[in-house]
């Protein structure tokens, strides 16, 4: 089967080569081997867009009770109730809708002026200074302070929440992700901000999480326990930090690549939606996620067992000809808009999805309005080292 399966392609998530551009090897994997396995990881991986797209949506097959990430699947690690991207429904329906009242487009939209500010406060002190790290001075910065504001985490602690979040995805360079044997960390960090907010209410999140009251998975109506409180809190702060921060990192990177199309948007800011959207397609902040296999499946005349582990490479299918002709592998701020999977699909859709956009596009017209022109010192870049996520740690530009 491992002959049949692999196609002689050699995918290795912690590769760090290949972590510095996995599209070579996607491209072979589509292609050449559309249903992938990796005998010394033991995963099979999807890589064509209308594979992933439908597995995605199939949570009969494709669990995500287990884990979403191939080291915690395979750990075998227990999983708490609450954390929505690791949960299939009917449970998972109750935790996002309870989730869902904290991200409508009303409270996204009213962020608009706050974003600004903060942009506004990272980038003015660096004009006429010559260098701008899109990710040290913006991309870990902007999305800190606008989650922070959310959740209702006070200014001077909003780094450390940042830190800590970051310190759980973050790997040694070239090995897998370890989880502790009670499995998903827990948001202890939070505790104090959860009682003071208990005794100090507000406008943000922590409060309408305290006071939110919904019908659980047997019919009960009641509020959240103390412990589901901290996972709601601590999900959405380290989700709603990954995304944008590695979106600013890339619109950086891609942009220096592509100054044509660069200098057009800083002509026309109208098409900078457009423009995060096929940045969003082209270097998706999560390239791939897992799910556990219930039942056997059957692909390209092989036989997926129950039990096994299944990549579905998002950022393969994403960059998948099918469905992005003529080339997925060309950037272009003018290609017909197309669903891509950098969000997920269906019951897993990201919550956080309109204020990513909104947060990318604010972040690209402050910056472009500021600076127009920037190369990369790519000799100082340093790529993130994660199984959850790709982007940059720091990735600083020089400015003309």
């Amino acid at each position: 089967m491992t002959a049949e399966t692999n196609g002689g392609i050699n995918y290795d998530p912690y590769d760090l080569q290949i972590a510095a551009d996995p599209y070579p090897v996607f491209r072979l994997m589509r292609e050449h081997a559309p249903l992938y396995y990796n005998p010394t990881q033991e995963f099979y991986a999807l890589t064509r867009f209308t594979d992933v797209d439908a597995a995605l949506v199939d949570h009969d097959t494709y669990s995500s009770a287990r884990g979403a990430v191939l080291e915690l699947i395979k750990a075998n690690a227990p999983v708490p109730s609450g954390v929505l991207v690791y949960e299939d429904p009917p449970i998972h329906g109750v935790h996002r809708k309870l989730l869902a009242r904290m991200f409508t487009p009303r409270k996204v939209y009213a962020l608009e002026p706050k974003i600004r500010e903060f942009c506004a406060r990272c980038l003015d002190p660096l004009i006429d200074t010559g260098r701008f790290d899109f990710v040290k001075d913006l991309g870990a910065q902007m999305p800190m302070r606008v989650i922070g504001m959310l959740l209702g985490i006070p200014e001077k602690d909003q780094e450390t929440i940042r830190d800590w979040s970051n310190a759980h995805i973050t790997t040694e360079p070239g090995k897998p992700m370890k989880f502790a044997s009670d499995g998903y960390q827990t948001g202890d960090i939070f505790t104090e901000y959860i009682d003071w907010r208990a005794e100090h209410p507000s406008d943000d999140i922590m409060t309408e999480l305290l006071n939110a009251e919904f019908e659980d998975e047997t019919g009960t109506i009641r509020r959240l326990t103390r412990d589901e409180l901290l996972l709601y809190v601590s999900v959405v702060a380290g989700a709603g930090n990954e995304t944008t921060t590695r979106l600013i990192g890339w619109a950086g990177k891609v942009l220096a690549e592509h100054p044509d199309q660069r200098r057009e948007l800083a002509q026309n800011p109208s098409l900078i939606p457009q423009a995060i959207e096929e940045l969003l397609r082209y270097e998706p902040p999560a390239p791939a996620v897992a799910r556990y296999v219930t039942h056997d499946v059957d692909y390209y005349g092989q036989t997926v067992p129950a039990g096994s582990v299944m990549m579905l490479m998002i950022g393969a299918a994403n960059r998948d000809y099918r469905q992005f002709p003529p080339d997925g592998d060309f950037f272009d701020i003018h290609r017909e808009p197309r669903q891509h999977l950098t969000f997920g699909v269906g019951t897993h859709y990201c919550l956080g999805a309109a204020l990513a956009r909104q947060e990318g596009r604010i972040a690209l017209e402050e910056v472009l309005s500021r600076f127009p022109e920037w190369q990369m010192d790519s000799a100082k870049a340093r790529l993130c080292t994660s199984s959850l996520v790709r982007g940059w740690d720091s990735l600083p530009a020089v400015i003309p």
